[in-house]
């Protein structure tokens, strides 16, 4: 069974980022993608939205894919369904991204296992906002 980086990784991982691609950052405010993504914006994380069909997101040019990002991506943040996060994973290890966050409610441990292999850091079913609150504040 998959298990997520102690606390002290995790606080790590948050202090190193400075760039968060989020894959499904919802254009709609009631949305907890694009909660969680202001608030990580606002605490001075760049947000890189990766939506198809929408052109920007929190003030950011949005992206329908990873790969059409011109810079370095330090973390992908997923608020997708589960049965998604095997083809995130795939494109993140193309990309050679360092890390993958799985946002709450969301678990596919084969993909987890599969990026945790591939060396990429790995944080599963766990809220970037609420860890960094607990964490980093």
């Amino acid at each position: 069974m998959y298990e997520n980086p102690a606390p002290a990784e995790i606080r790590a991982l948050l202090q190193k980022v400075r760039t968060i691609a989020v894959v499904g950052l919802s254009p709609q405010p009631a949305r907890p993608s694009y909660f969680v993504s202001k608030s990580m914006q606002c605490f001075g994380y760049r947000i890189v939205p990766v939506r198809p069909a929408v052109s920007e997101v929190l003030g950011e040019k949005a992206y329908a894919t990873l790969a059409e990002i011109p810079e370095r991506i330090d973390l992908v943040d997923v608020f997708r369904a589960a049965e998604h996060v095997d083809a995130i994973v795939d494109e993140c290890l193309r990309l050679k991204i360092p890390a993958i966050w799985i946002q709450e409610g969301i678990r596919n441990e084969a993909a987890a296992q599969k990026a945790r292999d591939a060396g990429m850091t790995v944080v599963m079913d766990r809220c970037i906002y609420k860890d960094y609150v607990e964490l980093m504040a």
